[in-house]
């Protein structure tokens, strides 16, 4: 009961998120915010980038693969959800076979069958994609500890897409925190593929936090299809 109660009270949470104007960001929470980044940033200097890179490379290179491979796989029943409470029933469906053909001839996930023989990807989404096709508004921008870039109605989203993920259901205790270790591991590879982007973003711009913030929402409003102009670093 407790978690519905939780689950209320984000989805109002995110109902109270503004409407912007294009091209703007909120940012009213920017001293906290900036906070937030450092010790973002800090982490990612002395631990994140360290590990990213040797996981990334040679035999460290796939088994984070195929440990990611897992963690995705069982993210894919969440997705489904998503998929559905937007009103996109055939992408749900593809994403239902994909975690079936994973789970079963990938070897519980560990492989990509779906994605190299049968010509299904994965197709991302989660609740914060679900609220903005409910007509919810961006909120602000906000940094989160250890996670990143942010919205106040993409933080609610991440809240509800633990609470009506249906592998909690699924696996106990234990294995439900083994896949959402997988699904770390999975970002570090992400971040190992990817380290000279991060780098000259995080590591070599004037303003990371400004950089951070721009570049985030500006891929993040695209994915949505809610903005494709210019945003301007400044405008409040």
């Amino acid at each position: 009961m407790s978690r519905w109660i939780l689950l209320a009270a984000t989805l109002a949470m995110a109902a109270c998120a503004a409407a912007r104007q294009p091209g703007q960001i909120a940012d009213p929470l920017e001293p906290m915010n900036r906070r937030v980044h450092a010790f973002n940033k800090g982490v990612d200097t002395h631990m994140v980038r360290p590990i990213s890179r040797g996981a990334s490379g040679g035999d460290g290179g796939q088994v984070t693969e195929a440990v990611g491979n897992f963690g995705s796989n069982l993210a894919l029943p969440g997705k489904a959800v998503n998929h559905l409470l937007q009103g996109k029933p055939a992408p749900a469906v593809r994403t239902t076979f994909r975690f079936l053909v994973n789970s079963t001839l990938g070897l519980a996930g560990f492989l990509d069958p779906a994605g190299k023989d049968f010509a299904l990807p994965e197709e991302d989404t989660d609740f914060g994609q679900t609220l903005a096709a409910w007509g919810v508004g961006e909120g602000a921008y906000l940094e989160l500890p250890l996670i990143g870039p942010s919205t106040t109605r993409d933080a609610a989203g991440r809240v509800v897409d633990i609470v009506i993920d249906p592998m909690r259901g699924w696996l106990n205790r234990d294995q439900y925190l083994i896949g959402m270790g997988a699904r770390v591991v999975s970002k570090a590879g992400e971040r190992g593929r990817f380290g000279d982007s991060v780098d000259s973003i995080l590591h070599e711009s004037a303003d990371s936090y400004a950089q951070t913030r721009l570049i985030w929402l500006q891929h993040r409003r695209h994915e949505l299809g809610e903005e494709g102009e210019h945003i301007d670093p400044y405008a409040e």
